[in-house]
């Protein structure tokens, strides 16, 4: 089929918004034609895939426009961050394929943010407030309301440039004074009725230790960092829209400290990723963790990048999906099920296809030689030849899915049934005599007989049958633990649900199958390979198992089956 090349304006419509105002700085040359973006995560917990999204723009418009995007640790907070969260960060950009030019911290420019509020100050621009947070939020009003002035708004420069030291001391009490920056107590802007931008912390940074007792706000940092680096898209979610006035006046101050106007970062804002029956705030994730409601911030449940690999997902698997949805300027509710198809998509063209058995029930093929054994070849994947092949043990003796059998089936039955042949998959075309029972009636063993002319790649051997059914030999397998997942929130947006968010888990959220047979090939995989389970779902092995006793987690199944079970 022809394909046909877009028009100019085809291809603009096609582009984002934000790439169409890129492409409007880049048409009038401003900051001499340079292009550099940064993704500036806080290190105070692990990257989600709402992230990922933010990753993918600011990497990508990088990327896209020759430009260069830099990494940089928002690290204003030591309370809340650490080095474990750093290294974190950092191998879950480059999992997602993407690669920064430089890495900065925020506190890099402590001095820098040091000097910065000095010059305010002198300016008659800030001013050390000694009223606790509850009079400071009670003096700013409402939206609709303009504040009253702090008593402390007047006071001498010179008074305030001595408290404004003595914040930045050991013997200065957390919470006793506050910098503020003197702006517009009646301004309709909540975020420009006097900003707090120092405030006193004791903990010790995971950078510069107890150095700094003083530290930045992240409205007086962020701003002020992207000036300091030389970015020229500041791109954030659109939480930061109302912040966006403020990140402007304090590049104004900047510029006029620095007495140059040839350059300035912009600030432009898209939606945030939201998912269903997801949370992604990470102090309610921190919580999950610390309570042990989940296993780690890598447990498969959870909305973390290192969880997603974890649990078998690919980074372009999440790179499409992300693509898929775009960029806009308003917030939505995305389905989970997309981003599963996602999944599902990029795995049918990558996974190695192996025999499992999650609920087994014994299979004997009665006419098969006693203490006998053969090599059938298996396909890794269909999807590429490269791939190749392995070999895969077939015996007497074998397991397959209880739910293949059925004693007494329907007529579109077309799995495993006394008088009906299938085909067992690349091996044999059975056809079972019957089964045997226990005491209480269940099936505990399904007999057959084969046909040694059926043998799967054998001239004449493609007898046409309806079914064909997975297993594996019950001689040469090993035992396996396999964890099936479900959402981890049983309402669809429990981010708006009033409840505590506790009370929204899903019980069944995980399912743990310990007496699952896997081939040995199958065992042999290790975390990072992408598998298929043939007529189950896709599935990764876990660290915490091994080649003796592995452990398999359930990326997703061959279909979307969670919406219909739902309806």
């Amino acid at each position: 089929m022809a394909t046909t090349e877009m028009t100019p304006a085809e291809e603009k419509r096609s582009i984002s918004f934000v790439e169409q105002m890129v492409e409007a700085d880049l048409a009038e040359k401003k900051n001499d034609g340079r292009i550099q973006t940064r993704f500036p995560p806080e290190p105070n917990g692990y990257l989600h895939i709402g992230h990922a999204k933010a990753i993918c723009m600011d990497f990508g418009i990088a990327e896209k426009y020759n430009g260069v995007c830099n990494l940089r640790f928002d690290d204003t907070n030591p309370t809340k961050e650490n080095n474990e969260y750093v290294e974190n960060i950092l191998n879950d950009i480059q999992w997602l394929g993407f690669h920064w030019g430089q890495v900065y911290y925020a506190s890099d420019y402590f001095e820098k943010l040091w000097d910065f509020a000095l010059w305010l100050i002198r300016q008659g621009r800030a001013y050390v407030d000694e009223q606790t947070s509850e009079q400071i939020a009670e003096q700013k009003g409402t939206p609709t309301q303009a504040g009253t002035p702090s008593p402390y708004r007047d006071r001498p420069i010179e008074e305030n440039l001595k408290l404004f030291a003595a914040m930045n001391t050991p013997e200065a009490v957390e919470g006793s004074m506050v910098l503020r920056a003197k702006i517009d107590m009646a301004n309709p802007n909540m975020h420009f009725r006097d900003p707090i931008i120092y405030r006193i912390i004791h903990t010790p940074h995971h950078r510069t230790g107890t150095k700094w007792h003083a530290y930045p706000m992240y409205d007086f940092a962020h701003g002020q960092s992207d000036y300091f680096e030389g970015v020229t898209h500041s791109i954030c979610t659109l939480e930061f829209v109302p912040h966006r006035p403020l990140y402007d006046l304090f590049v104004d101050y900047l510029q006029e400290k620095e007495q140059q106007h040839s350059y300035r970062p912009r600030q432009i804002e898209f939606n945030r990723l939201n998912l269903t029956y997801t949370m992604m705030s990470k102090r309610k994730l921190l919580a999950l963790v610390n309570e042990g409601l989940v296993s780690g911030w890598d447990d498969p449940r959870m909305p973390t990048l290192s969880g997603m690999r974890r649990r078998g997902y690919s980074p372009e698997s999440i790179r499409r999906f992300i693509d898929s949805i775009g960029y806009t300027k308003f917030d939505a509710l995305n389905d989970m099920a997309l981003l599963e198809a996602a999944v599902r998509d990029d795995l049918n063209a990558r996974a190695q296809r192996v025999s499992a058995v999650l609920n087994p029930v014994a299979l004997t093929i009665t006419n098969y030689p006693d203490g006998e054994s053969e090599e059938m070849t298996a396909v890794n994947n269909p999807e590429c030849e490269a791939d190749g092949t392995h070999s895969i043990t077939f015996s007497k003796h074998l397991w397959i899915e209880r739910d293949d059998f059925m004693e007494d089936a329907p007529k579109k039955f077309f799995r495993m049934t006394p008088g009906k042949e299938v085909r067992l998959k690349n091996a044999y075309i059975v056809k079972c005599t019957g089964c045997v029972k226990n005491e209480q009636g269940e099936v505990t063993e399904i007999l057959a007989e084969y046909d040694p002319d059926t043998l799967s790649g054998r001239e004449g051997a493609n007898r046409k049958v309806k079914g064909t059914l997975h297993w594996v030999s019950a001689d040469h397998c090993v035992e396996a633990e396999v964890r099936i997942y479900d959402r981890l929130f049983e309402v669809e947006n429990p981010s708006a649900d009033e409840r505590d968010f506790r009370e929204l888990l899903n019980p069944q959220s995980l399912t743990t199958l310990t007496k699952c047979y896997v081939e040995p090939y199958a065992a042999e995989r290790k975390p990072g390979e992408y598998l298929q389970f043939q007529r189950i779902g896709y599935f990764m092995a876990d660290p915490e198992g091994n080649s003796e006793h592995p452990v398999f987690n359930k990326t997703v199944g061959l279909k979307d089956t969670w919406a219909r079970m739902n309806k």
